[in-house]
């Protein structure tokens, strides 16, 4: 009684849903460089990599050329060149981001797009529950935080993983250092809490751009916000790794409502 599988579009709309939220691959398959099929189905093998192009080709971009740029983010740009990328992105074309492009430009994009979002980056309707882990300490934040990820829709998930991954690396880059030479290479001075107060607004929004009140946080958000971000840039390794045993708990509880499934995702682990 087994049923052949190929594609999300072949089930029905309740496993659709169940299937689109579970991200069961590997690390490995997780890969944004890992090719991708042509079909226009959303494959089962493996969920895509959920990344806009916009955000992956910024960070990429600011990794190789950015990470030694004193004051990264708060430096400012021009925007007339900032409004020219974007409207190229927005238009749906291949932008390619080189060394000919200037760092602060392409970060004032990047925040820009973070800050437009239609919905933020986590959205809004978890932002309160988001900023209640700012009172939180130990064990005990991070698990709630952890929780509160896996709650997030894939696209948003991918996405946002890939910006703390960026940032934990232009931290890494904050203080002076010394190549084999003993030359000095300069530090970026962008500390996590210096990144937190940058990024934090344009992440977790409690209102969407231009409403009212949108910008008027007050101080007790402010810091909570800028504290929640930093436990997700200092902890994103952990906090987005699923564990054996809950991923064997889910596939449990999988067997039990959607048995039409299960038999094709264990063949794939």
């Amino acid at each position: 009684g087994a049923m052949s599988v190929d594609s999300i579009t072949d089930l029905s709309d309740n496993t659709s849903k169940l299937l689109e939220a579970l991200q069961l691959s590997h690390p490995h398959e997780l890969d944004p460089r890992r090719s991708r099929g042509k079909k226009k189905p959303l494959s089962l093998n493996p969920i895509s990599w959920q990344v806009p192009r916009i955000v992956d080709r910024c960070c990429t971009h600011l990794e190789t050329h950015g990470l030694q740029t004193v004051g990264i983010f708060r430096v400012g740009s021009s925007k007339k060149r900032v409004q020219q990328l974007r409207e190229e992105f927005d238009r749906g074309l291949d932008v390619f981001l080189d060394e000919h492009q200037s760092v602060h430009d392409v970060a004032a994009l990047l925040k820009e797009f973070l800050r437009d979002m239609p919905d933020s980056l986590i959205p809004r309707e978890l932002y309160g529950a988001f900023l209640s882990t700012a009172t939180m300490e130990g064990p005990a934040q991070l698990d709630t935080l952890q929780l509160l990820l896996f709650l997030l829709p894939p696209c948003h998930s991918d996405t946002l993983l890939r910006l703390l991954r960026f940032l934990a690396e232009v931290a890494r880059h904050a203080e002076s250092s010394w190549d084999p030479q003993g030359r000095e290479i300069p530090g970026n001075k962008m500390t996590v809490s210096n990144l937190a107060t940058v990024f934090g607004p344009n992440i977790l929004q409690k209102e969407k751009p231009g409403e009212k009140d949108a910008s008027a946080l007050n101080f007790e958000d402010s810091a909570a916000i800028i504290l929640v971000l930093q436990r997700l840039i200092e902890h994103h390794h952990s906090l987005f790794m699923v564990s054996p045993e809950m991923q064997c708990d889910v596939l449990r509880r999988l067997f039990q409502t959607d048995p039409d499934v299960i038999e094709y995702l264990l063949r794939r682990k």
